[in-house]
């Protein structure tokens, strides 16, 4: 789990592709204070695992997957990707709960100033509509972000000065992919509620069939109050 707090941003050194695979050798200030094989790092974003590394680069392996849903098949040699190390339980969550499990790509369509601040808008595929929320958490090439107004369709960040100068987002411009992550939280709920309208959930939650909704019968708000969501 990481928190979308980007620790610094590395260069990637080298790109090895076998087919539609991947293993990224990404230089970094992270590698002198000793990775540990096999570690959980953030890398725009997406969850990698540490192969090897020495005092200055580590070696991940991105799969066919994660290449198809992210934007680490657009990289080239000498882009800049943000990293961030796995949480560590007592350490501070500052950011949201992130998972490092990319969703889809939102593309930029405008960067705009506000104040010190620059309002960046995205377009995101709208099967993801439900877990965007105004004043919710979004993840962005790995950076933990509050979504200020949405659509279905899109929605706007805004991007704070320390931010602009501390990861790879100064390099966004109108047209740019980034990986997009939803809050974890609400994909359970959105599942779950989901699944309850649709009459297929199984399990200790099915088991009191005269409190649950009939198939296709759509959620109450006495539904919802039992069961602590109001």
């Amino acid at each position: 789990m990481f928190t979308g707090l980007v620790q610094t941003a590395g260069e990637i050194a080298a790109l090895a592709k076998s087919g539609r695979e991947c293993r990224l050798t990404i230089r970094t200030s992270l590698a002198k204070d000793g990775l540990l094989p096999g570690e959980s790092i953030a890398v725009n974003g997406t969850c990698l695992s540490v192969e090897t590394w020495d005092t200055a680069t580590f070696t991940a392996y991105a799969s066919e997957e994660t290449m198809r849903r992210t934007n680490l098949g657009r990289l080239g040699h000498g882009s800049l990707v943000n990293l961030e190390r796995a949480l560590r339980l007592g350490d501070r969550l500052g950011g949201h709960i992130v998972s490092g499990h990319v969703d889809c790509l939102a593309e930029v369509l405008s960067i705009e100033p506000a104040g010190q601040s620059l309002r960046c808008l995205f377009r995101y595929p709208e099967a993801f509509a439900a877990e965007v929320i105004a004043k919710g958490s979004i993840c962005l090439d790995g950076i933990s972000l509050t979504i200020n107004e949405c659509s279905t369709t899109t929605f706007s960040v805004n991007i704070i000065p320390d931010t602009q100068t501390r990861t790879s987002m100064r390099f966004w411009k109108p047209g740019y992919l980034a990986n997009m992550e939803t809050d974890v939280l609400g994909k359970y709920v959105r599942r779950t509620l989901t699944l309850q309208a649709e009459g297929k959930l199984t399990g200790p939650d099915a088991a009191d069939s005269a409190t649950e909704p009939a198939a296709g019968s759509g959620i109450s708000m006495d539904f919802l109050a039992q069961r602590g969501f109001l």
